[in-house]
């Protein structure tokens, strides 16, 4: 996983504005982390996170995880996100979720990790919907399901999640779970190429390799306007 750079929902700003302290205090630790100075955000989110703040334990996971700030440590990494799972979190059940899937500072379960995803996919973290889907793909933790692999592909696709975007067009590309359709196989992977994916250039040129030209024309307009629908009903 990538070094996180998070938008954070409207709603943390309706959670902690009864708390101007509160608010102020995360915003300096956000400012720091995304300016890179882990250290400044570690020190700043660390009384919040005791406090019980989700968020700031959810980020405290994430610098103590990839050793921004300090050592990496993945044992203080699960601690953090438990107790950021235990309000709810959806970034932390994703988090949590992924070091459970690796075995990283814990014992590899993918049923468990399959839980937290499924509780973070429920709230829409599009992440953690890509994340189920490829337990679903894999079969890992549950038997697999190419059927519902795509249906959790999708949803994170819809919002316009380009290793989403590109799963989906391989499920299309290969016949699971969806008929054989190389144009929208081309039409996805050229979506999440357009965000810059790597994997879905290469994919999508060598598709491309076996499309008529009508065919090619089809999947570019198709991907003009799933990209004006914001990537819904594609």
């Amino acid at each position: 996983m990538t070094r996180l750079t998070l938008i954070l929902p409207v709603l943390l700003l309706t959670l902690l504005v009864w708390n101007p302290a509160y608010s102020a205090d995360f915003q300096k630790g956000v400012d720091a982390y995304n300016s890179g100075d882990y250290a400044t955000a570690l020190r700043e989110f660390k009384p919040l996170a005791e406090q019980g703040i989700a968020y700031a334990q959810f980020y405290l996971g994430v610098l103590h995880e990839k050793g921004l700030g300090g050592p990496a440590n993945h044992t203080a990494a699960i601690e953090w996100y438990t107790r950021a799972v235990e309000h709810g979190n959806s970034y932390a059940q994703n988090n949590l979720g992924l070091l459970y899937k690796k075995g990283l500072g814990v014992g590899k379960n993918f049923k468990f990790a399959l839980k937290l995803f499924s509780l973070s996919a429920d709230q829409g973290h599009a992440p953690a919907q890509l994340n189920l889907g490829v337990m679903y793909d894999e079969g890992l933790g549950v038997p697999q399901n190419d059927k519902t692999a795509v249906k959790w592909y999708r949803l994170a696709a819809e919002q316009g999640y380009a290793k989403s975007q590109f799963n989906l067009g391989v499920m299309y590309q290969k016949r699971r779970g969806v008929i054989q359709d190389y144009v929208r196989a081309h039409m996805w992977w050229n979506i999440a190429a357009s965000q810059g994916d790597k994997d879905a250039i290469k994919y999508r040129d060598i598709v491309a390799k076996k499309m008529t030209p009508s065919q090619l024309e089809k999947a570019q307009d198709l991907a003009r306007e799933c990209v004006k629908k914001n990537y819904k009903g594609c």
